[in-house]
């Protein structure tokens, strides 16, 4: 699992980003590197590298360059894209997203579709999905919906670069440009796989009280959700917003007949007193999450697992 460094306070100033960065760069360098050299990460199976400066301090997305360094990420296509912020907002409850995601053929998106399925609600570029794939490339298959069109080039983009035997094969269909709220189930419903995990991470929490509707945590992706899940399959909620974070919780907590929280089911899972994780369990953070903590927002975190009715 990636090592971080975490604050928890609600803001960080400039100094403490120093001395933030100067600490990732002492806790992620060997003691024989020198400044200037180039930076790998400690757990990196890979020779990819990042090459920052050591006396220089580091910028958030450095921090995320680091994190997934073993990915081996060109940025050429940035050009091509041009800017796109990790929270750029979409109506999706515009018409424009109203129609269903095209189903793929699933035997020609994965090799084997009949593995578990991991789905990521909001995958962004897909680092995420792309950093387990590799951890994982012949026990499931994961497939990333994000609704901003520029995200999902950038990672069909990437995933033609990527030497992972379970992603290559995908090409544009791993990561397909889709509104979960209206295409989940649609999408779902048709792999011939079981559904094992489900995550919506750090979500847009659109944040006027008249723009709440646009949440992509409503009841009926929740329904859908748990109709889709296989009994003992996972559902992970995160958010660094504590708003947003409580009410995905609520939404979940709705359902006590078809989910517990995995704290109930292994007690050696860690939750604080308000019974929020106290750890990522995925062994890699997310871009936004990494962001997030840069700043000094605290990450609130829920783990459920669907009950095994025997």
């Amino acid at each position: 699992m990636a090592s971080f460094v975490c604050l928890h306070s609600c803001a960080v100033p400039r100094a403490a980003k120093q001395a933030l960065s100067s600490l990732v760069l002492l806790h992620k360098l060997p003691s024989s590197l020198q400044p200037n050299h180039c930076i790998t990460k400690a757990f990196a199976s890979s020779s990819a590298s990042v090459s920052i400066d050591a006396n220089k301090e580091l910028r958030s997305n450095e921090l995320v360059a680091l994190e997934y360094a073993d990915l081996n990420l060109t940025d050429k296509i940035s050009q091509e894209l041009g800017h796109v912020r990790i929270r750029q907002h979409v109506n999706p409850l515009s018409s424009s997203f109203s129609v269903p995601a095209p189903i793929p053929d699933w035997s020609e998106v994965f090799r084997d579709p009949t593995l578990p399925l991991m789905v990521d609600i909001g995958c962004g570029s897909g680092r995420f999905l792309m950093w387990l794939a590799k951890q994982n490339p012949d026990s499931q298959n994961y497939l990333g919906l994000e609704i901003r069109a520029k995200l999902v080039k950038r990672a069909v983009f990437w995933v033609k670069e990527l030497a992972l035997s379970n992603i290559f094969k995908l090409c544009c269909r791993h990561f397909i440009f889709a509104n979960a709220s209206v295409s989940f189930k649609h999408l779902v419903s048709t792999y011939p796989g079981p559904l094992m995990l489900v995550s919506i991470l750090c979500p847009d929490p659109h944040f006027k009280k008249r723009h709440h509707k646009r949440r992509v945590v409503q009841k009926p992706l929740v329904d859908s959700i748990l109709t889709s899940l296989m009994p003992g399959g996972k559902v992970f909620i995160q958010s660094d917003v504590l708003e947003v974070a409580v009410n995905m919780r609520k939404q979940f907590d709705l359902e006590p007949g078809a989910l517990q929280h995995v704290d109930t089911v292994d007690p050696s899972v860690l939750c604080d007193d308000e019974g929020w994780l106290l750890n990522n369990p995925m062994g890699i953070r997310t871009e936004r999450e990494i962001h997030a903590e840069f700043e000094g927002a605290k990450i609130y975190r829920r783990l459920y697992q669907k009950r095994i009715h025997l």
